[in-house]
């Protein structure tokens, strides 16, 4: 079995809420809560889901930009979750990051000379000449002319800013990108030409992406797998192709279902979600899903775990009786019972 590029276990980023008159912490907002999940070698996985659910957070921990709470992360067999930046910086040729917003992730006051030469210089590698060859190398590599080097971020469209920002973060030729949104900001037609560059460079460089993204059309055509985050916890994992024809848990297929369609006359019915995404500073104690829709069985979910489980070769799901099949929750029923796994 193919050893995973990145492993994260039970991972949790919660953010202290100040208050009262001493500003004293009076909770927390569980960001991330108890993620679980592996990245192979090559492999594209898609991370989607609402708005505020945590997708971000979680890409951002994986490069530690935030300190987990609890849970860890194994890049290369390698723990960093608690570890100190002296000993996580040589891991950083390795891991990087292609921000959502390029205008505010490219330093304006640099020239993309600058831009593209500070990784180089931070990790020491190459003489002033090597790094100069190195810059003209990366803006061909991503459809720019050499004389970009010598403009400013701010002169360039938000494509071409993009372009610049994924040179960035290719130029040590990592092993691991996270993806926070990355055509997001973008013009549809430059989506297309952004994402064709990125399947591009995945095939020539061998990256793995964790590609965090809302629109779902856009993940289907880059990811090999699909996971699907709400409220801070993995609820869908399984094969792009599986998870798109045969959705299992009740708000991926609420997820799918507005994916608009290119045909007019073609007749697709949404399906639209009562209720209000719960706090994640005071989640509900037992399916949030289930809270949300206000589901009869949520009662036999309170203070009880919802493990991902296997219902099908590839595909997890989490185990929530709000959010199943009667036949899909009997399949998790029985692979907890026979694995030992105890309800809390």
């Amino acid at each position: 079995m193919e050893t995973p590029l990145l492993s994260v276990q039970n991972l949790k980023i919660h953010f202290p809420v100040w208050g009262g008159v001493l500003r004293r912490q009076v909770g927390s907002v569980r960001a991330v809560d108890d993620v679980t999940f592996a990245l192979k070698p090559g492999e594209t996985l898609g991370l989607v889901g609402e708005s505020g659910c945590g997708k971000s957070t979680l890409g951002k921990g994986i490069v530690r930009l935030y300190k987990p709470q609890d849970g860890h992360i194994l890049f290369r067999g390698q723990d960093i979750s608690q570890a100190s930046q002296r000993h996580i910086r040589p891991l950083r040729r390795d891991m990087q990051m292609i921000f959502q917003d390029p205008s505010e992730s490219l330093n304006a006051r640099h020239s993309v000379r600058a831009i593209l030469e500070e990784p180089f210089v931070i990790h020491k590698i190459g003489s002033k000449v090597e790094r100069r060859k190195w810059i003209s190398e990366l803006l061909d590599r991503v459809g720019l002319p050499a004389s970009s080097a010598d403009k400013y971020s701010f002169e360039f469209s938000g494509g071409q800013r993009q372009r610049i920002g994924i040179a960035r973060a290719i130029a040590l030729q990592p092993k691991l990108l996270i993806c926070d949104e990355p055509v997001s900001a973008l013009d549809v037609s430059v989506q297309s030409q952004v994402l064709n560059l990125m399947l591009e460079l995945q095939r020539d460089m061998g990256m793995a992406y964790l590609f965090i993204a809302h629109d779902l059309a856009v993940v289907k055509h880059i990811s090999d797998r699909v996971a699907v985050m709400y409220l801070g916890k993995i609820v869908e994992l399984a094969d792009a192709d599986e998870i798109y024809r045969n959705p299992r848990h009740a708000y991926t297929k609420a997820l799918l279902s507005a994916i608009p369609i290119a045909d007019p006359a073609a007749k697709k019915s949404k399906i639209l979600l009562d209720g209000d995404v719960p706090s994640p500073i005071h989640p509900p104690r037992g399916s949030a899903f289930g809270h949300r829709i206000q589901h009869p069985l949520y009662s036999q979910t309170i203070d009880r775990e919802l493990p991902l489980t296997e219902v099908a070769p590839g595909h997890f799901v989490a185990a929530d009786p709000c959010c199943l099949s009667p036949d899909d929750y009997a399949i998790c029923e029985r692979k907890i019972a026979s694995s030992g796994t105890i309800h809390q």
